[in-house]
């Protein structure tokens, strides 16, 4: 009825505005025709007179058309707004969606029959705050994605905070009216579709890697009982994960591939992979040495060749972080469970010649080589490097140590080196070596597989080729592949380590008598002068430093101390608490800029494990305001996943973390919390 009368109107006006033209024509006609009768003929006067009412009459044309055009428009934009706001209010009633309109303040202020009932259980909504009917707030949706929307559940009633099973995709839209904004939201019941992703997720096939990583090691002492070790194994992983509904095939020697649905994870995960535990209680014959396993596990999504190469990297993982454990990544990150044992020295040296070949292959493609430990560097960390630059130097490659030469701590091995010229312009600082950096560089960096803490992570971030030679528990994935990774929990120390390629790599009789005894002083410092973590290979690597003239008291000469710095030790052991019974933790609390404090920390947690009952010691200090912590342990605590917690790394018995934004006495409980989760197997 409202069109009918918008048209009519229309017509009128126009046909009003053609008739009034035309009499305004005819006028002007009759004007200049009675001008030129009864007027005196004076041609310039009648021109004057024509233009004057041509104007006028183009005037009065044109106003008219203007006020027909504007009535006109006028008409047909309240004839379009009366049916489009008429259809889109239908068309929201009776949307099979709920909606809602909120205004500037958050507030309802219009909901559809649908979301009315969805809010059964409330008498009204008007009034309200979207949050109050539903676990998720308008501002949230409007500034999230506009095409995914976001996930909102509604409650059973008003702010009862339990929520209806059915799940929602919300998407919210920005709208103005009358100088207002307005809010509004439209909701999409998801919840077929979220159960047929959680089916699927759930359904998942997911394929992990185990390999007994100790049983060819535990055969050097004793011959027989090979296979029966092995076939209990393989029991106790068929039995395990049959119990989840899944199998296990053996695909090789003491390696085995075990399926299972992902949704059994999160079971196992709980469990905290307790078949870790039963494999360890696997005796050969009658010794007390244990068997333990190493297993990987990849829940990263992708295609199946990612998902075998992710789980391969776990199981390598587990492998390098000394075995006895279970390495999961994630989209995430890396999970670890178990490592409560440690690893076991291997009796042969293939790999080590086989890392010997591949780094003087590596060096000797590159145009020089710049070598670096970790940050504040210790004895074990300059003779690693120094042992590098040796290599380097044998196989003709410039090179140098990226170190900072003014550390207290290494001022006695700084100047066992002084004294030969050929050490001159080796050490250098990272301004320096970023002046080095070539395309072809190779960075070698030792004694740490953490590069956030090495000496300079910006040089190895803008390396192309890179080496890692270390002997700590692997703690992450590298972001960029190196090109040779060799590393050895089993090994007591870095210098252990490069003892070993030097032996392999250099002739007999040409290592430098000072390059041996500061091997020698690293090794004396990571096995606290060979008491500690010491194998076959430790003594190996002891005898050819010894035949290369390293002296034991040359050596131990390298680690003496001033006055200052005892009486700075001694500090830590006038503050020494007792913590279950078994864990000895000193602290310093005095801060302090020098560095001296973190390694006399380390020296009174030495110290400590020589106190009868105890099994760990941790000392604290503060230096700039960063507190510190040194882990030890006699063998009986796994101090490193103590440090791991805490966001630190090392050793099983040889650990550190480092604090910030805390106080000494926060760090202390942290500290303590920590120690129990990790005793009480309680960490999550």
């Amino acid at each position: 009825m409202s069109g009918k009368k918008g048209k009519s109107y229309n017509a009128r006006t126009i046909s009003a505005s053609g008739i009034l033209c035309a009499c305004l024509g005819v006028l002007s006609l009759a004007l200049c025709s009675l001008t030129i009768v009864y007027t005196e003929y004076r041609p310039e006067r009648v021109a004057l007179l024509y233009l004057a009412i041509y104007l006028g009459v183009l005037a009065v044309i044109f106003t008219a058309n203007i006020i027909a055009y504007t009535v006109t428009k006028r008409s047909v934009y309240n004839f379009t707004s009366s049916v489009t706001q008429g259809i889109s209010a239908q068309f929201m009633q009776k949307l099979t969606k709920p909606v809602l309109i909120c205004d500037e303040k958050g507030k309802i202020v219009w909901y559809n029959k649908f979301l009315r009932e969805i809010c059964r259980n409330t008498r009204t909504v008007y009034g309200k705050y979207m949050e109050s009917i539903c676990d998720c707030a308008v501002e949230h949706i409007i500034k999230g994605d506009s095409v995914l929307g976001a996930e909102a559940r509604f409650f059973t009633s008003e702010n009862s905070g339990v929520c209806t099973p059915e799940i929602y995709n919300a998407i919210g839209y920005e709208v103005e009216q009358d100088g207002k904004m307005f809010s509004m939201v439209v909701f999409t019941d998801i919840t077929e579709l979220k159960t047929l992703e959680k089916r699927i997720r759930d359904e998942e096939t997911i394929i992990a890697y185990a390999i007994i990583d100790n049983l060819e090691e535990l055969l050097q002492y004793i011959q027989e009982g090979y296979g029966s070790a092995s076939e209990a194994v393989e029991k106790i992983l068929e039995k395990y994960f049959q119990d989840v509904g899944g199998f296990v095939r053996e695909y090789g020697n003491n390696r085995f591939m075990c399926v299972f649905d992902a949704k059994r994870l999160d079971a196992l995960e709980e469990d905290r992979f307790s078949l870790l535990d039963e494999i360890r209680e696997i005796r050969l014959g009658e010794s007390t040495l244990s068997v333990t396993i190493s297993m990987g596990i990849a829940k990263t999504g992708g295609t199946l060749y990612e998902k075998e190469r992710a789980t391969q990297a776990a199981l390598d993982m587990a492998l390098q972080r000394g075995g006895d454990q279970v390495v999961i990544k994630t989209k995430d990150g890396t999970e670890f469970y178990g490592g409560k044992t440690k690893a076991i020295q291997k009796r042969t040296k293939v790999r080590s010649r086989v890392i010997a070949n591949e780094l003087i292959s590596l060096i000797s493609k590159s145009s020089n080589v710049i070598a670096m430990g970790h940050k504040f560097p210790d004895a074990d960390s300059l003779a690693s490097c120094v042992a590098v630059s040796r290599i380097a130097k044998f196989c003709g490659t410039p090179v140098h140590i990226v170190i900072d030469q003014n550390d207290t701590n290494l001022k006695n091995c700084f100047q066992s080196l002084a004294d030969s010229p050929e050490y001159n312009g080796l050490f250098i600082d990272r301004a320096q070596a970023q002046d080095l950096m070539e395309s072809d560089t190779l960075v070698i960096i030792t004694d740490v597989n953490n590069l956030n803490i090495c000496e300079s992570p910006e040089i190895v971030a803008n390396a192309q080729d890179i080496a890692i030679i270390d002997h700590h528990r692997k703690t992450s994935d590298f972001v960029k592949r190196p090109n040779v990774v060799y590393i050895e929990p089993s090994a007591s120390s870095a210098s252990e380590l490069m003892s070993e390629l030097l032996e392999h790599i250099l002739p007999q009789g040409t290592l430098a008598k000072p390059e041996a005894d500061l091997l020698f002083a690293g090794m004396l410092l990571d096995t606290k002068n060979f008491t500690h973590n010491t194998g076959v290979r430790t003594f190996s690597a002891a005898l050819y430093l010894r035949n290369e003239g390293a002296s034991p008291l040359d050596a131990q000469a390298l680690f003496k101390t001033n006055l200052e710095d005892f009486l700075s030790e001694a500090k830590f052991e006038s503050n020494v608490e007792i913590h279950r019974n078994i864990v000895a933790i000193a602290k310093n609390e005095v801060d302090s800029s020098d560095n001296i404090n973190r390694v006399n920390a380390s020296k009174a947690a030495d110290r400590l494990l020589s106190v009868e009952g105890i099994c760990a010691a941790f000392a604290l200090c503060s230096v700039d305001g960063v507190i510190c912590i040194s882990a030890r342990s006699d063998g009986t605590v796994n101090v490193q996943r103590i440090a791991e917690k805490l966001g630190g790394g090392g050793h099983f018995d040889s650990a550190g973390a480092q604090l910030r934004g805390v106080t000494m006495k926060e760090a202390e409980t942290l500290l303590r919390q920590t120690i129990d989760e990790i005793i009480d197997g309680k960490e999550e």
